[in-house]
């Protein structure tokens, strides 16, 4: 497991927000290395147990979610999403499964900070996100989530 960060390009950034006329005037103010640190602390935080079966998966942070992710997630606008497990759930790997790209976790930087207003919401944001995604890539999807009381 490893954390990278992603970097969208500025005319990609300037024509989301340009498009979706985004907005962030609450949002609390938060050095990239920051946010990264507390996404990292979320990650050290989950029980032991399952950060030993987080095999062959990355944790990224990115501003936004991709066109193709919205579309994946089902969502029109960016700041709907503040997190995507991209990948094969354990639940659903075969024998076959060998010798893949790992799969990934996306942390969506700028929705989370548009939803928080202090940065003690960011981190519980992050620590809440990242926890949802993890049980996506353990095979619990978002309907079971909710039966399980999770939200």
């Amino acid at each position: 497991m490893q954390i990278s960060v992603e970097k969208a390009a500025t005319c990609a950034l300037s024509s989301l927000f340009a498009r979706f006329q985004i907005r962030c005037y609450n949002t609390p103010a938060m050095e990239r290395s920051v946010f990264e640190e507390l996404v990292a602390e979320a990650l050290d935080a989950l029980p032991e147990e399952f950060r030993n079966r987080m095999d062959n998966v990355d944790v990224v942070v990115q501003d936004w979610p991709s066109e193709e992710t919205m579309r994946q997630a089902g969502i029109t606008h960016p700041s709907q999403l503040l997190g995507f497990y991209h990948g094969v759930p354990l639940t659903e790997r075969t024998q076959s499964y060998y010798l893949v790209l790992p799969d990934k976790i996306s942390i969506y930087r700028m929705p989370i900070l548009m939803h928080a207003r202090t940065p003690e919401q960011v981190r519980k944001a992050i620590h809440r996100v990242l926890r949802h995604e993890v049980a996506h890539h353990f095979g619990i999807d978002d309907e079971h989530l909710h039966e399980i009381g999770a939200y």
